[in-house]
């Protein structure tokens, strides 16, 4: 029998292996406390625009690794684009993401083996300022170049309702390099992070609290380049979201990966973190349709795990 918990995202975006909030704050280094990860105008970055990217995150080696990986997942050839635009799996109900090229794979080794590597994990040190930290089981993205006769529009939404004020923050791991803003990839409003207070002011009562409406933003949207092997970790009340992929034969791909607080005492989460690893299982939400084949079961074994990422489990306690 599968552990149950309560899972908080069953109706909103966000991913479902951490809680929605951290009762932590993100840190403010109100001390001065040494970075790991990040340098001093980095973290200035970080601070004031909500995101942030940290260069070489991972090695070569992983980037290939995890490549190799998501066109194995999904049958598709990278030589021949005549096998790309298969119809999806399963049904997506967060419907902006219908199209973008989310691939259900959440536990397989070069996954676990990017999420444990020691310079991802300094990364979100900085930003939380405490070592004890779980990491998201998340999946991955193979976002393809737009048929012409289906052009796509791309999204900006927030995971979590900025008017809770979120302690969270989220990431995205590149594994291509993403520097033709035609080509897909990470966009946002740090504009609209900087003075949410002032323009909710401005928004109706009865506004989406997950998607901004973009009038008189659409100017102030970021499209952020990165290269492959790039960690770009971003607030969780930053607009955020999908460009779409208008260029004739680029594609994006990424792997999402954040970290939050260790929740120890939450055992129903820590029980269905390890099953999930354990046994390959796919979180469930709005946002998560998971994979009919069941490939993570019946294809691949449970992924080893290093000393830090037992911890960066729940396996082990910090």
């Amino acid at each position: 029998m599968e552990p149950t918990y309560q899972n908080e995202h069953k109706d909103i975006p966000g991913n479902p292996s951490t809680a929605k909030s951290s009762q932590q704050q993100l840190n403010q280094r109100h001390n001065g406390e040494p970075l790991r990860a990040l340098t001093e105008e980095q973290w200035k970055h970080w601070i004031t625009q909500g995101y942030v990217v940290v260069p070489n995150a991972i090695s070569s080696k992983q980037v290939a690794q995890t490549v190799a990986l998501l066109w194995e997942f999904e049958e598709k050839n990278p030589k021949d684009p005549k096998t790309w635009y298969a119809p999806p799996r399963a049904t997506m109900e967060m419907k902006e993401l219908v199209g973008t090229g989310m691939v259900e794979v959440y536990n397989h080794q070069h996954q676990w083996t990017n999420r444990q590597t020691p310079r991802v994990y300094d990364a979100f040190v900085d930003v939380w300022g405490t070592e004890e930290l779980w990491v998201t089981i998340d999946r991955a993205n193979l976002n393809f170049p737009a048929p012409k006769d289906q052009p796509q529009k791309g999204f900006i939404h927030w995971d979590y309702d900025p008017d809770t004020k979120p302690q969270n923050v989220q990431g995205v791991l590149a594994l291509c390099d993403q520097t033709d803003p035609d080509m897909g990839g990470f966009q946002c409003i740090p504009w609209l992070f900087q003075n949410y207070e002032s323009w909710r002011a401005t928004q109706p009562d009865d506004r989406d609290p997950f998607q901004p409406d973009l009038k008189g933003l659409k100017d102030k949207i970021k499209k952020v380049p990165l290269m492959a092997g790039d960690l770009l970790i971003f607030h969780s009340g930053l607009a955020h979201g999908i460009r779409p992929n208008n260029s004739l034969d680029k594609v994006r791909m990424a792997q999402y990966i954040s970290m939050m607080p260790a929740e120890p005492d939450n055992e129903d989460l820590k029980n269905w973190r390890i099953n999930s690893w354990k046994n390959r299982v796919a979180p469930e939400g709005y946002a998560f349709p998971g994979d009919p084949r069941n490939w993570e079961q019946t294809r691949y074994e449970t992924a080893q795990l290093s000393p830090l990422g037992e911890k960066l489990l729940g396996l082990t306690p910090w």
